[in-house]
């Protein structure tokens, strides 16, 4: 069997909470609200990785600009 798809690792509601350092119910108002993508197993949600990772990348700060406070 060939495999093209490459690895994904999912994360689950409170791994997100725990990197974006906000509240589970937020991760789970941005899933309901679509702003998150999400699958469904059963009764929980997992989130991939690569998502998360590319929504923290987008809210650093540009390093052209200079830092206030």
């Amino acid at each position: 069997m060939n495999n093209f798809l490459p690895p994904l690792r999912f994360l689950t509601v409170s791994e997100v909470a725990a990197l974006m350092r906000v509240s589970t119910m937020t991760v789970y108002r941005m899933v309901h609200a679509a702003e998150i993508p999400a699958i469904r197993f059963g009764r929980s949600f997992r989130i991939p990785e690569s998502v998360v990772l590319h929504m923290v990348q987008q809210s650093l700060p540009d390093e052209n600009y200079p830092q206030v406070g």
